[in-house]
């Protein structure tokens, strides 16, 4: 690993490196935050995608990548003297500073559960801050991850089962209730009822600590890698999965995870 001061060396290459593309490469010097929204949107995913198959190599690439749109962005907002990385990196070590009381502070915090409990608290505090609990919620997230910060945030305050087995008598009441407005075909009332629903699974998942995008991505990677392995045995045996009996395709599949778990 690297000494502190070969960390800041390489931070201050990074920075060279970046002006000087700024300044003479034709692409760079033609992008404005607009232009690059889509790419850190695009790179933050790749780097996601790297943490849930636990590549350290890409980690460390997407990571790179990730850190290149930090210093771009800081980089423009220079050229136009609103501010620069110096400014990005004193406010956000003035916010961490204020966040965490127990550490810079007299506040005590036994554990993570403590610090979590008063977070928001401090956040409602904060010059600038966000004015109500929900309005620190991103409305561009992903509705998944939106739900578990919506819940995650109403815990902070204390709007939250007390007894955490008790939210099951909820997920079961609220698939009921969709089966029933399925059963009426009533799809207005279905698509509501299976947000209610899926609202209720996510906030089990979260009272168990269980993160439900992670959980979620890793099932669609598991998906994918069963799928494709029956895509390639029909394209092995020369026959389009058209021509494939559904007993045929449920067996490849029960082999392609017999051959997971024998990994």
């Amino acid at each position: 690993m690297h000494t502190r001061e070969e960390k800041m060396e390489a931070f201050g290459r990074l920075l060279d490196v970046m002006d000087r593309l700024r300044e003479e490469c034709p692409w760079d010097r033609k992008q404005t935050n607009e232009s690059l929204r889509p790419n850190t949107i695009e790179e933050t995913y790749e780097l996601c995608e790297a943490i849930i198959r636990d590549d350290q190599r890409e980690i460390c690439k997407e990571l790179g990548d990730v850190l290149l749109h930090v210093v771009f962005y800081g980089r423009i907002g220079e050229e136009k003297g609103q501010f620069d990385i110096a400014d990005v990196c004193n406010k956000l070590c003035d916010k961490l500073i204020f966040r965490h009381p127990h550490v810079y502070g007299e506040a005590v915090a036994k554990d993570a559960e403590a610090v979590l409990e008063s977070w928001e608290q401090i956040k409602l505090k904060e010059k600038d801050g966000n004015k109500t609990v929900l309005s620190g919620v991103p409305a561009a997230l992903p509705s998944l991850i939106k739900a578990y910060r919506i819940q995650d945030k109403a815990r902070n305050v204390g709007f939250d089962w007390e007894d955490r087995g008790d939210v099951w008598a909820k997920v079961r009441e609220e698939l009921d209730e969709l089966q029933a407005e399925l059963e009426k075909d009533d799809r207005q009332h279905s698509t509501e009822e299976l947000g209610d629903f899926l609202f209720s699974v996510i906030n089990a998942a979260r009272l168990y600590k269980l993160n439900p995008d992670n959980a979620l991505e890793m099932t669609n990677q598991k998906f994918i890698r069963r799928f494709n392995y029956i895509e390639q045995h029909s394209i092995r045996a020369g026959r389009p999965f058209t021509e494939m009996t559904l007993d045929e395709m449920d067996q490849l599949w029960n082999e392609a995870k017999e051959e997971e778990e024998r990994i």
